[in-house]
């Protein structure tokens, strides 16, 4: 089967391990075998971002530890990680929140608290492997307490600023006069696009991995893959369905490009949309209607699981709607909307009748 006839998550597992071979050919050998150990367990993603991670680390260390001076990273070995000392990690912590990638491009990074607590865990990980293993005698990761994360509000769209922005999609009256231009070209499979990511709070990956055989109108649902590999059926509603087949009968005339015929939305490039593209129309026509709130699909995302939870009181299955493994991960996020229904629900139990 050639490439591009794939199903779409296979595509990027594809074009994913290519960049991990990649990425770890500037690292040491042995790290080879961390990332076959953890690959049962670990999406192809979160194995390039590990890769990114360590050779920051690699890099602090040629840069600031003693015994790593003048080494280059592919010649280091399993077991010089035991010259490292939980006070270097430290200093690692604060490396991190600025440094300049020594990549020949000589950029600035700047790290906040969540961008320093990932690169940290991702140590704690490959050290933690490798004792595990017995192949080094300390383990220094361990002792290095992560620093505090300070929660973020979670920023969503009200009820009344969905329903505008599903008019702005429609009308395309608030757009600037360039984006005017090739409305009329993408409005229907725009609104069947964002009233799908609003209606079932699937992940913008997902949205884009569609083909034509994952969407089943007859049972109004779609065929997605998680991540981690998991396989469901997510259901939509009339409103979404009915927005859904509007599209799709506009989908059937075009032709797409060779590779791409199966992908259910499709560019003006009669490509496969693109996460970065999805990305960019959403901000488009949010800020038709606010500009005080950064919205993502990632916050459509948010919006929707706001909003299932305000009907249903239903944790557990806002979790299972949204794919979090974890319904500690849900509550964490609707916690607020929790504490609005526990004060609801105050005056609700009467002990005596009042005269």
């Amino acid at each position: 089967m050639a490439s591009g006839n794939r199903p779409y998550h296979e595509q990027v597992d594809m074009l994913n391990t290519l960049k991990l071979r990649e990425l770890t050919a500037s690292l040491p050998a042995f790290v080879r075998q961390f990332f076959r150990g953890i690959e049962p367990t670990t999406s192809s993603r979160t194995r390039i971002a590990y890769a990114y991670d360590l050779h920051v680390f690699f890099e602090f260390l040629i840069s600031s530890h003693p015994h790593f001076k003048g080494m280059q990273i592919v010649d280091i070995g399993v077991k010089d990680l035991d010259e490292v000392k939980a006070a270097d990690i430290e200093d690692y912590m604060e490396y991190l929140k600025f440094y300049h990638c020594e990549d020949g491009r000589n950029l600035e990074r700047i790290n906040q608290e969540r961008g320093i607590i990932r690169k940290v865990s991702s140590l704690k990980t490959f050290y933690n492997y490798y004792f595990k293993k017995e192949q080094i005698v300390t383990n220094p990761a361990a002792l290095v307490t992560l620093p505090k994360l300070h929660e973020k509000e979670i920023i969503r769209l009200d009820i009344d600023e969905v329903a505008l922005l599903l008019d702005s999609v429609e009308s395309g009256e608030k757009l600037t006069k360039h984006q005017q231009a090739f409305h009329d070209k993408t409005k229907i499979r725009d609104l069947a696009l964002m009233t799908l990511l609003l209606g079932t709070g699937i992940r913008v990956s997902e949205c884009v991995g569609l083909d034509i055989g994952d969407v089943d109108f007859k049972n109004a649902g779609i065929h997605i893959h998680r991540k981690g590999g998991k396989e469901v059926i997510v259901y939509f509603s009339d409103e979404v369905e009915e927005a859904l087949l509007l599209y799709y009968e506009q989908r059937k005339k075009e032709i797409p490009i060779t590779g791409h015929e199966n992908a259910f939305f499709l560019s003006l490039q009669m490509k496969r949309m693109s996460v970065r593209s999805v990305e960019n129309l959403v901000k488009k026509y949010a800020r038709t209607v606010t500009t005080l709130k950064n919205i993502t699909p990632h916050k459509l995302r948010s919006t929707y699981g706001t909003n299932l939870y305000r009907e249903t009181g239903d944790i557990y299955l806002v979790a299972d709607v949204l794919g979090h493994s974890d319904v500690n991960t849900t509550r964490k996020h609707y916690a607020a909307i929790e504490d609005d229904r526990r004060r609801s629900a105050r005056n609700v139990v009467k002990l005596r009748e009042k005269d």
